[in-house]
């Protein structure tokens, strides 16, 4: 049994993961959370009662209580997810990107070092500090080729911008301290608890209100997409059994253009929740984001030769199993989705305008 801190517990990424190991191991977990607008602690209500679970209500922006985290619970490892993560908000609010992002990171790695460099050695060989990052630090591809763990960073985003300096912190943390890391970047991920600010989640829930369903440009970006249970149990086996100081890309084999998604995700709302039209009827495309990325493809050939991990969902699985779990918890979503939420989304799309 090992004591795990991971940070950004109560988000989308974090909570599947959380859920997996209560449920599949017997590691006790303390989730790090600062509970901005996208952590919720209703994502972990099936586990929130176990007794190998624990949360600290913890900015990562906040050294000494980072500290205090480490020093209260003795951890044996951390998997870091905190961070802000939307596109768009990183474009009409890149400040909190840098906060949350950079520095942010630089203080979990400072705490995890400070609290590393006093183990015995026994415990020291055994510590390792799991970095979760994105594909997006790699830039944009042409019609042709996939993201590698060698491919040069490019960053278009002040999203991406900010994960790439994380990424880099955490190279630079193991190499002139010598902090034990590991560090994957995934592709697109989706799934249950997802906040629906993200492209799967706000279609579904449009369609389902009889809202447009907005989508940038013509629809031809495109992205790989990877069921969020699949990337928990990625990144469960690189913390385990992970390579120090090695980068492992995370990918769910599942190339689509963003319209594909869209007329994917109505095709199965007419079949699981029919109206007397089809919800594609609702498809309306909007002014492309600044700087949109046309296409993000993962070679994940690493991790599979090294650690056996290959994707369990299909696309078509995936999407169904998401689909449904919205259509089964409507209280979950009338929760999340807060009337701050909404007020951001109506102007965002507003500034968009229809094309």
């Amino acid at each position: 049994m090992k004591k795990i801190i991971i940070t950004g517990g109560a988000g989308f990424i974090g909570s599947a993961v959380i859920r997996q190991l209560l449920a599949e191991s017997d590691h006790f977990v303390i989730n790090v959370d600062k509970l901005t607008y996208a952590g919720n602690l209703e994502s972990l209500a099936e586990i929130s009662d176990s007794p190998r679970y624990c949360f600290e209500q913890v900015d990562i922006c906040d050294a000494a209580a980072l500290r205090a985290v480490f020093a209260k619970h003795a951890p044996d490892g951390v998997m870091h997810l905190a961070a802000e993560s939307h596109v768009d908000r990183s474009i009409s609010g890149p400040g909190e990107f840098i906060q949350a992002n950079i520095v942010g990171t630089f203080n979990v790695l400072q705490a995890a070092r400070e609290y590393w460099d006093a183990l015995p050695e026994t415990k020291k060989s055994l510590f390792r500090f799991h970095h979760v990052s994105t594909d997006e630090v790699y830039g944009s591809l042409g019609k042709t080729g996939c993201f590698t763990e060698q491919t040069a960073y490019q960053p278009n985003s002040p999203y991406s911008a900010s994960k790439a300096a994380s990424d880099h912190l955490v190279r630079a943390w193991h190499h002139t301290f010598g902090l034990p890391v590991v560090t994957t970047n995934c592709s697109n991920n989706y799934g249950p608890y997802h906040f629906p600010e993200k492209l799967i989640p706000l279609m579904i829930l449009n369609a389902l209100s009889g809202k447009p369903l907005p989508i940038y440009g013509k629809g031809d970006n495109i992205r790989d997409w990877l069921y969020v249970d699949d990337h928990a149990r990625a990144l469960r086996l690189v913390f385990e059994q992970g390579k120090i100081g090695a980068t492992y890309n995370i990918g769910g084999h599942n190339e689509k253009t963003n319209l594909e998604v869209v007329h994917t995700l109505c095709d199965v709302l007419d079949e699981l929740r029919p109206q007397a039209q089809s919800y594609r009827g609702l498809i309306s495309f909007v002014q492309d984001r600044p700087g949109h990325d046309l296409r993000y493809a993962i070679n994940a050939s690493k991790i599979e030769r090294e650690l056996g991990w290959k994707p369990q969902e299909t696309f078509a699985s995936g999407i169904r199993k998401t689909v449904q779990w919205y259509l089964d918890n409507s209280a979950w979503v009338s929760h999340v989705v807060s009337g701050e939420y909404q007020q951001w989304l109506q102007q965002h799309y507003k500034n968009r305008g229809n094309l």
